[in-house]
């Protein structure tokens, strides 16, 4: 026989109602109280119908992850970090993906509120990014929260879960500086990312504190893509004043900038050193492996998505703040420096 909530009720000793309320982490129930369900849950091994309790009541218990991103590293973590949090919470994970440069995403995203019934979203860029996404989801009077790059301009800073792009930026072109390097490529991802702007932002305020002039001609437009990364490193290479060092925007473009290099039989450090961003599978599966920023996209996206839920849940913007703080929640992320093997002294 399925065990049912009225079972859970029975041993713990206390009404169907707060059974409810503790597998809904409500903050109206005891503490012994909660314990003796909770022991009752396990013991029991109940398993709440999510579904049932999405159409039972005018409450929600499904969120959405709305993404665009060709990198499926990038994806798999968010869904992972997502996950984790609704599971933790009782919710479940609705995984949406989307092209956000169609003319129909404004309608898109307006069925997807409107006919799934769902609690908020969860936004990563370019989504989280593009203003008119933003106010389409205001006008529905959804909960959400978006990950962003903390250089995007923000009116809604509380709705916000930030990456500081800039910061290791700096941190990755200093350690190019440090190892004598003094042409250093960049090599840009999409334009439509604010991550791009602010990884270029960084590059270039990291080579201005060195006292050295910004060459234009080094920074190359592309996409964050491994294609796009053979395609700039190559062209970085076979230019007049090649750079003795490039900087990736993300570890998929430093992986085709390292693959660029072995065809043209470049030695990777020696001749060459090549940085990448975000720590993904690829900085650990080139050989050499991949100097890199460690962004920890499954912790963004658990932080992001309790918030969410914490704003879900009805709290007001004092109580949610002081939720955030003691569930953990950061708010904003620095990737770290890792220094591996595809970096090293610039050739006399």
């Amino acid at each position: 026989m399925k065990v049912t909530i009225n079972d859970v009720a029975a041993r713990a000793g206390v009404s169907i109602k707060t059974v409810s309320r503790v597998i809904n982490n409500e903050p109206s129930v005891r503490p012994a109280t909660r314990k003796k369900v909770l022991e009752a849950v396990e013991a029991l091994n109940y398993q709440p119908n999510l579904a049932a309790r999405n159409l039972a009541g005018t409450r929600s218990y499904t969120i959405a992850f709305i993404y665009d991103n060709p990198n499926a590293y990038y994806v798999i973590d968010m869904q992972n970090g997502i996950l984790a949090a609704c599971k933790a919470r009782g919710y479940e994970l609705l995984i949406h993906p989307s092209n956000a440069k169609s003319a129909n995403v404004h309608e898109e995203l307006r069925n997807l509120v409107e006919h799934s019934k769902i609690a908020g979203l969860v936004l990563t860029p370019p989504f989280s990014e593009t203003q008119s996404v933003i106010d389409t989801i205001k006008s529905l009077g959804v909960d959400y929260v978006r990950i962003v790059s903390s250089e995007a301009a923000l009116d809604d800073e509380d709705n916000c879960i930030q990456v500081d792009d800039s910061a290791a930026a700096v941190d990755l072109t200093q350690h190019l500086l440090q190892q004598g390097h003094r042409r250093i490529g960049f090599l840009c991802g999409g334009e439509e990312h604010v991550s791009t702007h602010g990884r270029l932002h960084g590059y270039r305020e990291a080579l201005e504190n060195a006292g050295i002039p910004v060459d234009e001609n080094l920074i190359l437009k592309g996409e964050y893509s491994f294609d796009s990364g053979v395609q700039g490193a190559k062209k970085l290479l076979q230019s007049p004043n090649p750079p003795s060092a490039i900087f990736a925007s993300n570890d998929e473009m430093a992986a085709g900038a390292l693959f660029a290099a072995r065809l043209m039989n470049i030695e990777i450090p020696a001749q060459l050193s090549i940085v990448g961003f975000e720590d993904s599978p690829f900085s650990r599966q080139t050989w050499p492996k991949l100097t890199t920023a460690h962004q920890p996209n499954n912790e963004i996206a658990k932080c992001a998505a309790a918030l969410l839920l914490s704003k879900a849940r009805g709290k007001g913007a004092a109580e949610s703040a002081t939720a955030s703080k003691e569930a953990g929640i950061v708010r904003t992320f620095t990737p770290e420096l890792v220094v591996r093997d595809s970096s090293g002294p610039a050739p006399d």
